[in-house]
This record gives structure tokens, sequence and C-alpha cells, in this order.
């Protein structure tokens, strides 16, 4: 269990009914935020936590206006915090899966009120998945794009929607190799504008035990941690912002929020 004494105490005062408190609660709570990122042993139990609850496909038991999202519920609140403040007018998608995550970025965009479109990469759309996509109530705003998100006509593609468009993000969700993430990291970087994100999701591979993921090619060494690690040594246009992985503490993306501080 996690002391008391572990937390940092803050107060504030309320001056009664009325009071406009908005500044006083924003500062508790970037306190709040700043004490949990460096509460070492509530770290460490939610890591240890998302290794439990993976074991049974925790993301698995989730949909977004009906079809299954594959996230974890906590990073879809972060996410949903990023397109709300930084109003992108195309969100990039590596990964399609059952379309979810893509049901879930346009009806954002849709909320938003402009004219943002999501475009969902995947090396195979299966047939009753682009189905389903297509008949959902937010396609309007999805663009699919059947190939590997490192092939040169995929990214081609995605050059011709990115040509109009102001505020761009990327969300990386594939195959989850070194080699592979880096690589889309090198190709997708350069859409991503000027505060907006490229968020690269299941770092929080090279945190759970080696052999983990037996079935899979990706472990502790070899993940989007250590793409994300060694693109950042020679892209200066993007920094990890803290808040998120501090505040969520359960998430799939720790080190994986990158926000872009240059043209």
């Amino acid at each position: 269990m996690t002391s008391a004494s572990n937390m940092q105490t803050v107060q504030y005062t309320h001056t009664g009914k009325g009071h406009d408190d908005t500044e006083a609660f924003e500062r508790e709570r970037q306190l709040r935020i700043d004490a949990l990122g460096k509460n070492k042993a509530l770290r460490a139990q939610s890591i240890q936590w998302i290794a439990d609850a993976s074991r049974q496909k925790y993301s698995h038991h989730f949909s977004w206006m009906g079809l299954p999202i594959i996230q974890f519920p906590q990073d879809i609140v972060a996410i949903q915090e990023i397109i709300w403040r930084t109003r992108p007018d195309l969100i990039i998608e590596t990964g399609v899966a059952r379309g979810g995550s893509l049901a879930f970025h346009a009806s954002m965009l849709e909320l938003l009120g402009e004219d943002g479109i999501v475009c969902g990469i995947d090396v195979d759309i299966r047939p009753h998945n682009r189905r389903a996509i297509e008949k959902h109530p937010t396609f309007k705003r999805i663009r699919l794009i059947e190939g590997s998100s490192t092939d040169s006509h995929v990214v081609s593609a995605v050059e011709q929607l990115a040509s109009d468009r102001n505020h761009i993000m990327v969300v990386l969700d594939s195959n989850h190799t070194h080699d592979h993430v880096l690589r889309e990291l090198e190709l997708y970087a350069r859409f991503v504008t000027r505060g907006q994100y490229l968020i690269v999701l299941d770092t929080i591979i090279d945190d759970l035990p080696a052999g983990y993921f037996s079935d899979r090619p990706w472990d502790v060494g070899n993940n989007p941690k250590t793409a994300v690690q060694e693109f950042l040594r020679d892209n200066p246009r993007f920094e990890i912002d803290r808040e998120f992985e501090n505040k969520l503490l359960i998430t799939a993306a720790p080190g994986g929020y990158l926000r872009c501080i240059a043209g």
C-alpha cells in the first residue's frame, strides 16, 4: 500500500459560494501529478498490475461506439485530452485492428466540428473489420490504407492526405519490434506539426518481465520504447511529455507521449 507520507499534501483556501477557484484547482492538480510521478513504489505497483491484468488481455475488454478499441481506458482518456486541446485536422494511425480507435479519433474530430479526418493504416484489414468500420457512423471521417506502414506507396498516399492539413497528429500502434517502430518514427515524425503529438503505444513492453510476450517477436530490449529512445537522440523536434504517464500510472505508453516542440 502507498502511505500518505509519500503523497504531497496540498491545500488551498475556498472563500465561499461563487468564488472562482480554477487556478487553485489547477495548481493542486499539477502538484499531485508531480508527486505521483515521483512515487516509485506506486509506479512499480502499477506495472505489476498491468502485467497481471494483461495476462487476461485486459485491453481487449473495451469498445468505442460498438467497435473493439483494444486500448487501456486510461490512455483513451489521455488521448481525448490531447485531441481536445491541440485540435488536429488529421490523425494518422498505424494499426487498425478492429477499428475502435479509428472510431474514437473520428468521433473526437466530429466533436471539434471542423473538417478533420483520420487515416488508418494496416498491413491486413480483414474483410469483417472493414465492413464494420465502413458501416460505422464515424466512417465519413475515416480513410483506410491497406499495406505496410513502412512501404513507400503507403507513405506516398499519406503524403497526399497530409498535403492540405495544418495540424497533424500521429499514433503508432502496429508491429512493436524496435526496427519497425524506429522506421515508422523516421517516416511519420515529419508529418507531425508543432504543438501536436506523436504517440507511440506499447512502450510498456520494455517494463514487463523478459519473455512476457513469448509468442511475439518483441521483448525487453526490442520494442517501441527502445525505438523511441534511439529516435529521440537525433530528433530534437520532440520531447517526452511525462505528465501523462505520471497521472495515468496505468498506461501502455510510458515515455511514449511525444510532443512536437519545433516546426
